[in-house]
């Protein structure tokens, strides 16, 4: 009998322990950006700054965080890896838009959550605004933009909208440029080019001016050369035929006059 309690009192404990550490065993730890468990869009504008705090739930030790900007490392003083790190974004730009930050725990790197930047600016736009071009030739104005939300893109031309002919002007769109091609340009092409993007935010316009002049008259230079040769050629030709005479008259020069006897 007393064998028989003991084991029981063995078992008991043995449960007991199970009961109290199993559980705690078998949570995972959880993270969570700014309160949140599951990965998201911040909206954020240029010139802001934003804070990125990552804490670990559910933890029964010390856990290392690691924050990732896209794919690199982000460095992070000793004190500030333990079960919460925060990252600041300061600065913002529109080159931002679109860049994520990662915590990761750093016993398994599986257990991570993302937040990816969502930079809101009107659209902006560059390009080279003046060219100058030959009649009969080829030209393509390139309005490079960017902008978030997308923007409708539109070309006007001398301030109306551009009638597009299918033979003589082509569009071609991407998410940074909004190109216009113009195939043998004429006369009548010259003149102010609107590249115009409207967004829900606000309508931007970059102006190309185009100057189209006439069609300069250029002499092949293949004739030009060939006929240099058939020349140089003719007066080498020439030189040498005449060599014997011109021996004849520079020593006849050379020769004194000669008298005669009486």
């Amino acid at each position: 009998m007393a064998w028989n309690s003991s084991v029981i009192m063995q078992m008991g404990r043995f449960l007991l322990l199970v009961i109290l550490y199993l559980p705690r065993e078998m949570t995972s730890s959880v993270l969570t950006v700014n309160g949140k468990t599951e990965n998201y869009i911040l909206d954020t504008t240029p010139g802001s700054q934003v804070s990125l705090i990552c804490a670990v739930q559910n933890h029964t030790r010390e856990e290392e965080l690691l924050w990732y900007r896209e794919e690199g490392r982000v460095d992070l003083k000793s004190g500030n890896k333990i079960n919460s790190s925060s990252v600041c974004v300061s600065s913002i730009s529109e080159n931002d838009n679109g860049i994520s930050f990662t915590c990761r725990l750093g016993r398994d790197p599986s257990v991570s959550i993302s937040v990816a930047l969502n930079v809101i600016f009107p659209p902006l736009l560059s390009g080279n605004d003046f060219q100058t071009v030959e009649e009969g030739s080829n030209v393509k104005l390139v309005c490079s933009v960017k902008a978030n939300p997308q923007a409708q893109m539109m070309w006007y031309k001398n301030s109306s909208l551009l009638d597009l002919e299918k033979s003589h002007h082509q569009i071609q769109q991407t998410s940074e440029s909004f190109q216009l091609s113009i195939t043998k340009v004429e006369k009548s092409d010259n003149g102010t080019y609107s590249c115009t993007a409207k967004s829900s935010l606000q309508t931007e316009s970059l102006d190309f001016h185009l100057i189209v002049k006439d069609k300069t008259v250029s002499v092949p230079a293949e004739p030009i050369i060939a006929a240099c040769v058939v020349i140089f050629l003719t007066l080498c030709f020439g030189l040498i035929a005449r060599r014997k005479k011109i021996m004849e008259l520079c020593m006849k020069d050379k020769d004194p006059h000669r008298e005669t006897a009486l």
